[in-house]
């Protein structure tokens, strides 16, 4: 029997449902016991609660190599993977998950050389290799209108197909007590920004062994706090561009700059520290695909935010074009895969975390 086989996890979570032992460390726990039936969508709810933290693997009596054989971690890893293959949109492209470091390698070189080649096509090649000052610098090397709508078609898409699975998902949970208002929606936010699950019960979560840490929890929150100021960044210089008629590149110390050079930044540390803890963690807490799947997003994020902050620092020599076409199109990549990779268990994580604190509402009004 597959180690994150639907069985297998319906199996080991009512051996935890017995012995109770780490409810305290994971709200999974107490969640499944609410769930006795463990259908589909159960599943489905209770593997994107879970933070995959680890906490509960060294401390269950159970573990491997006890012929009970309790890992919860890679179970829901899998049942997690395999989630987001059920509710991906279009059905088609879920098979994308399947071998999503191989699909993003592909993706990603694709647009880049796409981009590159359609620069190429359209301006000559020398627009790659040419220095470009003052406002429009960017324009001159590829137009706004395909900037434009390199972006925003893409993106677009995306948001579409994120948005029914996420519908598909919260349908598929359906079925359990609590109502979702103001205050459940505060609980939940509350614990995406605070990365509350993390914690692993408040000593952090396991890396290679079973010490504890918390680095993990605060690099996902430099991520979160990089990536939030890079939107912001790309949300000014849109309304500087469409509001006030400032043309692209701005100077080093406007708004935008300093927003996206420290988002950059930030994200880049947090790409670069979430790495190097993968290659520390225990191969116990997630199976090859979910471990590959985390190395493809990375690796795709790595490429973006690094190509951002290359042609910051390089835009006014010569490789200007042929940076800005690399990072155009490592960004036209990361919007075509956002459905189809682990980016998407951001959006999986919130509705699980609305979902449960609807559920622990109800159970503290009904006393």
């Amino acid at each position: 029997m597959s180690h994150g086989s639907t069985a297998e996890t319906r199996r080991m979570l009512r051996v935890c449902d017995i012995c109770g032992y780490c409810n305290g460390l994971c709200p999974v726990f107490d969640a499944a016991r609410r769930r006795p039936r463990l259908e589909a969508g159960d599943l489905a709810q209770l593997a994107n609660l879970c933070h995959g933290c680890g906490s509960c693997l060294y401390a269950c009596q159970y573990a491997p190599p006890h012929p009970f054989a309790i890992d919860i971690p890679r179970v829901l890893a899998a049942q997690r993977q395999a989630s987001w293959r059920r509710f991906a949109w279009p059905p088609r492209l879920a098979g994308l998950f399947e071998r999503q470091g191989m699909w993003v390698w592909l993706v990603m070189l694709g647009c880049i050389a796409g981009v590159i080649v359609g620069v190429a096509i359209g301006n000559g090649p020398s627009a790659l290799a040419t220095a470009q000052h003052g406002d429009g610098a960017f324009y001159r090397v590829i137009p706004l209108e395909v900037m434009v709508l390199l972006g925003a078609v893409p993106l677009g898409w995306s948001l579409l197909a994120i948005t029914i699975g996420l519908r598909r998902f919260w349908r598929a949970t359906a079925g359990q007590r609590g109502i979702v208002d103001r205050r459940t929606l505060g609980r939940a936010l509350r614990d995406l920004l605070l990365l509350t699950n993390l914690a692993g019960g408040g000593a952090g979560c396991a890396e290679h062994d079973e010490r504890l840490s918390q680095r993990r929890r605060w690099l996902h929150q430099v991520l979160l706090t990089g990536l939030v100021l890079c939107l912001a960044a790309t949300i000014i210089a849109a309304g500087y561009e469409h509001l006030l008629g400032r043309q692209a590149p701005y100077a080093l110390l406007s708004t935008p700059v300093l927003l996206g050079t420290a988002g950059g930044i930030a994200t880049l540390a947090a790409v670069l520290g979430l790495g190097w803890l993968r290659r520390r963690i225990d191969p116990r807490l997630a199976d090859a695909q979910t471990s590959h799947a985390a190395a493809a997003v990375l690796s795709l994020l790595l490429v973006v935010t690094a190509t951002g902050l290359a042609l910051l620092a390089w835009r006014e020599t010569n490789a200007m074009g042929l940076l800005l076409a690399t990072h155009l199109g490592s960004v036209l990549a990361l919007f075509l895969m956002l459905p189809y990779t682990k980016l998407v268990h951001g959006g999986y994580r919130v509705l699980a975390l609305v979902r449960e604190a609807a559920e622990l509402r109800q159970d503290r009004a009904d006393g």
